[in-house]
Protein backbone atom coordinates (compact mmCIF):
# COMPACT_ATOMS: atom_id res chain seq x y z
CA UNK A 1 0.00 0.00 0.00
CA UNK A 2 1.64 3.18 -0.79
CA UNK A 3 2.16 6.03 1.41
CA UNK A 4 -0.64 8.28 0.38
CA UNK A 5 -3.17 5.02 0.65
CA UNK A 6 -1.77 4.28 4.10
CA UNK A 7 -2.55 8.42 5.04
CA UNK A 8 -6.06 8.35 3.19
CA UNK A 9 -7.31 5.19 5.37
CA UNK A 10 -5.78 6.84 9.04
CA UNK A 11 -6.97 10.16 8.30
CA UNK A 12 -10.90 8.14 7.73
CA UNK A 13 -10.12 5.92 10.47
CA UNK A 14 -9.54 8.70 12.94
CA UNK A 15 -13.02 10.71 11.18
CA UNK A 16 -14.37 7.38 12.29
CA UNK A 17 -13.20 8.00 16.28
CA UNK A 18 -14.76 11.39 15.78
CA UNK A 19 -11.29 12.80 15.46
CA UNK A 20 -10.15 15.58 12.93
CA UNK A 21 -6.91 16.30 11.77
CA UNK A 22 -5.70 20.36 11.86
CA UNK A 23 -2.27 21.95 10.57
CA UNK A 24 -1.37 24.49 12.79
CA UNK A 25 2.23 27.69 11.49
CA UNK A 26 3.53 28.16 14.56
CA UNK A 27 6.94 30.16 14.59
CA UNK A 28 10.22 28.09 15.21
CA UNK A 29 11.48 28.87 18.22
CA UNK A 30 15.25 27.37 16.92
CA UNK A 31 15.10 30.31 14.59
CA UNK A 32 17.54 33.42 15.93
CA UNK A 33 14.82 36.24 14.91
CA UNK A 34 12.31 34.53 16.93
CA UNK A 35 13.93 33.98 19.93
CA UNK A 36 14.84 37.68 19.87
CA UNK A 37 11.07 38.73 19.49
CA UNK A 38 9.91 36.58 22.13
CA UNK A 39 12.99 38.10 24.63
CA UNK A 40 11.71 41.43 23.73
CA UNK A 41 8.16 40.66 24.12
CA UNK A 42 8.98 39.41 27.45
CA UNK A 43 11.30 41.81 28.81
CA UNK A 44 8.08 44.21 28.02
CA UNK A 45 6.23 42.22 30.50
CA UNK A 46 5.31 43.93 33.57
CA UNK A 47 6.94 42.26 36.61
CA UNK A 48 4.27 42.33 39.08
CA UNK A 49 2.08 40.58 36.91
CA UNK A 50 4.48 37.53 37.15
CA UNK A 51 5.61 37.98 40.51
CA UNK A 52 1.63 37.54 41.18
CA UNK A 53 1.32 34.53 39.24
CA UNK A 54 4.60 32.97 41.02
CA UNK A 55 3.02 33.70 44.41
CA UNK A 56 -0.24 32.44 42.95
CA UNK A 57 1.38 28.82 42.02
CA UNK A 58 3.53 28.94 45.10
CA UNK A 59 0.04 28.99 46.93
CA UNK A 60 -1.50 26.46 45.12
CA UNK A 61 1.41 24.21 44.81
CA UNK A 62 1.77 20.54 46.91
CA UNK A 63 4.85 20.27 48.13
CA UNK A 64 5.95 16.05 49.12
CA UNK A 65 8.05 17.65 52.40
CA UNK A 66 4.31 19.44 53.26
CA UNK A 67 2.28 15.98 53.66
Amino acid sequence: MAAADRMKAMRERRRQEGLREIRMIVPDARAQAVRARVARQVSALPQQGERDALDWIEAVAEFDEAR
